[in-house]
């Protein structure tokens, strides 16, 4: 077992200049404590290259230039003479992860997260661009707020932070937000997420207002009179603890109300974390018709049932709920024919004072920046159910679609957001290796397998482990 040195104390990167070159590398520390290599051109050598967007899958060279990508199997005589080297033999080299739901919690939670704790939480997991849900206190639903959000992320440094504004005013559900100005402001995307929009009329004329603007509304399903008083998923297992379930009909009802809707006015819809066979099953058919319909769904729904709950602790318990088997297995199904498009980590931080208790008074959600790689390489490309390729379309290019953001690519004169990945180094997930501010995770205690190991964004190196 393989251990990297990579905890939450300050990182040093053994990142290399070629042999002979004399221009010196400046360092710059982080606030977080992570070491900035900084220079104006990067080679990286030795690894493999997994670019879908452009259909490479090959062991070449990429160079790096005013941070942008300058070329792929470049010929070493023209690598400037002040370049960074990288090694990354026996490692591949990637298009930036991006996760399109993180939950930073600022402004208002400070106490379980913030800006800068989530994005370099980002960066140690191997993202390189993270969206922000609105669910916060004030929640993102004026200009203020977007550009408060995107000054905290330029203050911290650490990764692209692209925040989504409300669809309802102050998450309500009663009174459309100013969507049009939130967009200008900033704002990539909207979202009600942490509760579902009840109102038909509401959610139809916000469908409306993102075809003008010609954004995504992305949604949380639940129907809140279905899903009131749940503690986890309907059905055996919760019949057997006692614990009030939240049926999979709550989630299947709002996926088809959303997609009917979304179909009528010609909208891109998103839906969040799908967790039921029956949201699987109306997503495919929907796209079938041609409907603007998008998905994700998390690590956690593609590797835990509901059988989980038997332990009580609460570290098992979020929304949607973790499904009986069954539901598991039509998750996988979607997401390996391409029902759902991205892997999304719903990354939800509480303190440890409010997530340790009793399992019916605990919040939901679970962290999952610094899980998610390790558990979708064992889960899915060492299982045989995708390729790397694939791996990379469903946790960077296709979320950067569906955002329509400038990422998930590194075609020449892209930004040089890379993920360098050792998919054999072996590690244990443990709570005092975690960079986020809370550590209320399922997997705490569970071997891994596979890591990224060097996070560049904009052509600076942000995080590194070795081992």
């Amino acid at each position: 077992m393989s251990d990297l040195p990579c905890g939450r104390s300050g990182i040093v990167s053994p990142f290399r200049r070629p042999t002979g070159t004399e221009t010196p590398i400046e360092e710059r520390r982080s606030a977080s404590g992570s070491k900035t290599i900084m220079s104006q051109s990067l080679f990286i050598t030795g690894g493999r290259i997994v670019d879908p967007s452009q259909g490479i899958d090959k062991v070449a060279s990429l160079l790096i230039v005013n941070g942008k990508i300058a070329e792929i199997d470049i010929d070493p005589s023209l690598v400037p003479e002040d370049a960074s080297e990288y090694d990354a033999a026996g490692k591949l080299v990637l298009p930036g992860l991006v996760d399109m739901h993180v939950h930073l919690r600022e402004p208002g939670y400070e106490e379980a997260e913030t800006v800068a704790t989530g994005s370099f939480a980002a960066i140690a997991g191997g993202f390189t661009s993270i969206a922000c849900p609105p669910n916060t206190n004030p929640p993102i639903d004026s200009q203020a707020n977007v550009a408060l959000i995107r000054e905290l992320a330029a203050r911290a440094g650490h990764c692209n932070v692209f925040p989504m504004c409300c669809i309802s005013k102050g998450r309500q559900g009663e009174e459309l937000a100013e969507l049009g100005l939130l967009f200008e402001s900033g704002a990539v995307a909207c979202s009600d997420d942490g509760s579902s929009v009840m109102d038909d009329e509401l959610m139809r004329r916000a469908l409306e207002y993102c075809l003008m603007f010609d954004k995504t509304i992305l949604c949380h399903e639940e129907s809140a009179p279905l899903a009131k008083g749940g503690v986890m998923h309907e059905g055996r297992v919760s019949n057997l603890l006692g614990l009030r379930g939240i049926p999979a009909e709550a989630e299947d009802v709002m996926v088809q109300r959303d997609i009917t809707l979304a179909e009528s006015v010609g909208a891109k819809l998103h839906i969040m974390h799908v967790s039921t066979k029956g949201a699987v099953e109306a997503i495919r058919r929907a796209k079938a018709r041609g409907v603007k319909v998008t998905a994700e769904v998390t690590p956690h729904h593609l590797t835990l049932t509901d059988e989980e709950l038997r332990s009580f602790n609460p570290n098992f318990k979020m929304n949607p709920p973790l499904r009986s088997a069954d539901h598991v297995q039509a998750c996988l199904d979607g997401l390996v024919d391409g029902t759902i498009d991205a892997i999304a980590t719903d990354h939800a931080p509480h303190a440890a004072e409010k997530k340790q208790r009793e399992i019916d008074v605990a919040p939901f959600g679970v962290v999952g920046l610094e899980t998610a790689l390790p558990l979708m390489i064992e889960r899915l490309v060492k299982s045989g159910l995708l390729s790397w390729s694939q791996l990379v379309e469903k946790m960077s290019l296709n979320p950067s679609k569906i955002l329509g953001i400038p990422k998930g690519t590194l075609q020449k004169g892209a930004d040089a957001d890379i993920t360098i990945v050792d998919p054999d180094v072996e590690w244990i997930f443990e709570a005092s290796k975690l960079h986020s501010k809370s550590v209320n995770s399922p997997y705490l205690g569970r071997k891994a397998t596979g890591r990224a190991v060097a996070t560049i964004v904009g052509g600076e190196i942000k995080y590194q482990c070795w081992g």
